[in-house]
C-alpha cells in the first residue's frame, strides 16, 4: 500500500523592506496566486527603482512565471527600473523551457 502526503502549499507573502525594496515568500503557483494576492502585487507601481528579493520563493509554477512577466510589462509600461534578485533556479528552468528566458536575463 502507498502513503500519499497531503499537498501543502506555502501561502504567497510579500513583504516591503522599503518603499523600493520587497521580499517575496512563500509559493507562486496557481494554488497561491488569488486575487487578494495579486492586489497586493500593485507595489510595482510605487516607485521608479523597485528590487524584488526572491531567495525564499518555495514552489514555482507557469502562474508564477506569468505574474513574474507581468510585473517585467507593467514596469516597462510605467518607466519603472524592476531588478529581481535571486532568482531561484526553480522559475530560471520555467522561463527557459517556456522560451521566456531572455526577459529574466535582461534585469
Amino acid at each position: 500500500m502507498r502513503a500519499y502526503r497531503k499537498s501543502t502549499h506555502h501561502k504567497l507573502e510579500i513583504s516591503e523592506i522599503s518603499p523600493e525594496h520587497f521580499i517575496i515568500k512563500g509559493d507562486l503557483t496557481f494554488a497561491t496566486l488569488d486575487k487578494k494576492a495579486l492586489e497586493h502585487c500593485k507595489f510595482i507601481d510605487s516607485a521608479k527603482n523597485i528590487s524584488i528579493d526572491l531567495q525564499y520563493l518555495g514552489k514555482t509554477d507557469s502562474a508564477g512565471l506569468a505574474l513574474v512577466l507581468e510585473w517585467l510589462k507593467t514596469s516597462k509600461i510605467n518607466g519603472t527600473k524592476l531588478h529581481l534578485e535571486n532568482i531561484p533556479h526553480q522559475l530560471q528552468s520555467l522561463a527557459k523551457l517556456s522560451g521566456f528566458e531572455q526577459y529574466l536575463q535582461l534585469l
